[in-house]
């Protein structure tokens, strides 16, 4: 059975990496909205919900590769304190 310990240790790696999928989700879910908004004849994408629609995947992709980033990095630190830990 795992430690409470160990288990706390990984959470900020799961909080990352399902903030990555909902940002990249959300946006590429945008992305399918806009397409089928735009197959349905749609022409006045600066009403309603649209600007968010639109806006959303502008910061949304961004954000899912600096999280990305900072996952790998995240884990990398993490795995190389384990490493160096084990080999005492």
């Amino acid at each position: 059975m795992t430690s409470n310990s160990n288990a706390l240790d990984h959470r900020g790696e799961r909080i990352l990496a399902f903030m990555v999928a909902a940002s990249i989700g959300l946006s590429i879910l945008c992305f399918i909205a806009v397409i089928v908004g735009t197959a349905l004849g749609v022409r006045d994408f600066g009403a309603g919900a649209w600007p968010v629609v639109l806006v959303l995947p502008v910061i949304g992709l961004p954000l899912g590769v600096i999280l990305i980033i900072t996952l790998i990095i995240v884990s990398g630190i993490r795995r190389g304190r384990a490493a160096r830990d084990a080999s005492r």
